[in-house]
């Protein structure tokens, strides 16, 4: 139903601004105005943006496009580099975010040492959330020369996102025997409270050796919550890549996407260049990549329906 009134509400938008285009140019017809002739154009570039990313949708066929995505991050070997690589891709995303009008929690952020974050986990919410983000799973690799080597060596690093859905229902038994609830002081923001009792919290599926934590309610119960939920987000996922190994099996087909296979790449120097190895896609802009225009990437991995 959420869904349907979506795509319904989307329908009347574009209706709205169509006439009011063809309003714009009837005026124009009389007589030519500047300022009129500005909003007409500005009204255009709306228009076609949005239903570009209208149109875009009708490649989302998956059964939970339309759900909001648990999105985390986490640095390949190589310390510090990687830290900090995984600590630029998600200011990347988080713009990304941001311009696209999504909500997003933080629900579990370790900083590194020296630079960088060990790891982040995001619960981002909205409209086919996991549709347009589920193309970005995989191992992203930089090429730059390193700020922090002291003689200026090129280094590549690597940081590889994980996309999940939120989901209600599964089907399949979560037995809380399977389950070892640990609890430990938190670092993060809320107050006093936080920092004193031991609100964060931390899940261990034993079956599976999945591990999930939350830190930043203000509660130990809210934490608790949440952690599960993301927990049940990474069993669902879990299920379903079982059950993709054996359809593999079945076709002869191997996965394509592994860690240190790379899905894109960004180098900084000697050249500026970022580029998807899947669809061939690329740009030179490499500082509006950066500040999260990504649309031309999911785009095509969209397009090519690379992910189902």
């Amino acid at each position: 139903m959420a869904k349907l009134k979506d795509t319904l509400a989307l329908v009347k938008d574009f209706e709205k601004q169509y006439h009011d285009l063809l309003t714009y140019n009837e005026l124009l017809k009389e007589g030519h105005d500047p300022a009129l002739l500005s909003e007409m154009e500005n009204g255009f570039k709306k228009f076609e943006t949005e239903f570009r990313n209208f149109e875009l949708k009708r490649n989302f066929t998956g059964k939970y496009d339309f759900n909001n995505a648990y999105f985390s991050i986490h640095p390949g070997a190589g310390g510090t580099e990687s830290q900090d690589w995984a600590s630029m891709l998600l200011r990347m995303y988080m713009r990304w975010m941001e311009s696209k009008g999504y909500e997003v929690d933080t629900l579990d952020y370790q900083p590194a040492e020296e630079a960088g974050i060990k790891s982040v986990s995001l619960h981002v919410k909205g409209p086919w959330a996991y549709g347009f983000l589920k193309v970005e799973k995989g191992v992203h690799r930089l090429v730059r020369i390193s700020p922090f080597d002291a003689n200026k060596r090129r280094h590549t690093s690597f940081s590889s996102v994980d996309v999940m859905p939120e989901v209600d229902e599964v089907e399949f038994e979560i037995r809380w025997e399977d389950i070892q609830f640990d609890t430990f002081r938190s670092g993060g923001k809320g107050g006093q409270n936080v920092n004193k009792v031991e609100t964060a919290v931390r899940l261990t599926h034993i079956p599976t050796g999945i591990i999930v934590g939350c830190q930043t309610q203000r509660s130990q119960l809210q934490n608790k919550e949440q952690a599960m939920k993301m927990l049940k987000a990474k069993l669902f996922q879990y299920h379903q890549d079982l059950h993709d190994v054996e359809m593999a099996k079945v076709a002869g087909a191997k996965k394509k996407i592994e860690w240190g296979s790379q899905i894109r790449s960004y180098v900084f120097q000697p050249y500026q260049m970022v580029k998807d190895h899947r669809t061939e896609a690329e740009t030179a802009m490499i500082d509006d990549v950066m500040n999260g225009d990504l649309d031309m990437f999911i785009e095509a991995a969209l397009k090519a329906k690379l992910v189902d």
